[in-house]
């Protein structure tokens, strides 16, 4: 359930998330280790909770989205099943809000990737202001695996850190991204070695707390104005192709080859 001290007052409890406020730092904290902290509607809209009342709260200076366990996120649980019913487009919803939630947040944002981020869990990361990552994360975009295009905001977010082609390599092939090579690529802020990692977490923290939070927020403001400018578009036309993939053949094939462990056969066209 979720833990809240008493500064986010307003939020409810959601089941495979935590939230607490604690000396200025929001912490935001996907608490499904079990599934490698994957993503429902649930936990997507208690985190686009979070961050809208972060946005209201003077008491927030900063934020940390992380995951618990030995991974930031998996990404959404979308399988066959759920293809004929509300569930998938619900997801993409709530992962839209809470893309949209972070950006605009007029606090730094920091993404806590300390093992995998695959999926909508790349576009939580990349939506931050600061991702750090310890040398045994690694980021994923395996969509086409499934028949399915990237979305929550990947395909501006990703381009956007990497420029055209790189994310073009990323989407398409769905290549395993190791952290070395996403700080090469510019993915990601910093990597840092496994042992080290939550105190260069804390470190960078604390530079943010004793730091200007008015000129943070426009400073913020004024990047993502700048190089996010087609975001917004970029949701909706994500949502619009999903929604078409998710009720195609492809995906039906491509959820059950990855469940029968075999490769898939595409055919849509």
């Amino acid at each position: 359930m979720t833990a809240i001290n008493s500064g986010i007052d307003a939020l409810a409890p959601v089941d495979g998330l935590s939230v607490t406020l604690a000396d200025g730092v929001l912490s935001v904290t996907i608490d499904r280790p079990d599934s490698l902290n994957s993503l429902n509607t649930a936990v997507l809209a208690g985190i686009a909770d979070a961050m809208e009342g972060a946005a209201r709260d003077t008491r927030v200076r900063a934020v940390r989205l992380g995951g618990s366990g030995r991974g930031f996120s998996s990404g959404a649980g979308i399988s066959e099943d759920d293809a004929t019913d509300e569930m998938p487009t619900e997801i993409i919803v709530e992962a839209n809000r809470a893309i949209r939630a972070i950006v605009a947040l007029p606090r730094p944002v920091v993404a806590v990737v300390q093992g995998p981020a695959a999926g909508v869990g790349v576009s939580l990361a990349l939506a931050c202001d600061l991702v750090l990552a310890s040398d045994k994360a690694f980021f994923l975009l395996a969509f086409t695996k499934i028949g399915l295009m990237p979305d929550g905001g990947a395909s501006a977010l990703v381009a956007a850190a990497v420029g055209r082609i790189r994310a073009m390599r990323l989407a398409l092939l769905a290549e395993r991204l190791p952290a070395a090579d996403a700080l090469e690529w510019g993915l990601v802020s910093a990597v840092y070695p496994a042992e080290n990692f939550d105190a260069e977490v804390d470190k960078a923290l604390a530079g943010l707390l004793a730091g200007p939070a008015a000129a943070f927020a426009k400073t913020k403001h004024a990047i993502n104005s700048a190089t996010l400018t087609e975001l917004d578009a970029t949701l909706d036309r994500e949502y619009v192709g999903q929604s078409i993939l998710l009720n195609a053949h492809d995906f039906r094939e491509g959820t059950r080859a990855f469940q029968e462990r075999r490769a898939p056969k595409f055919t849509d066209s």
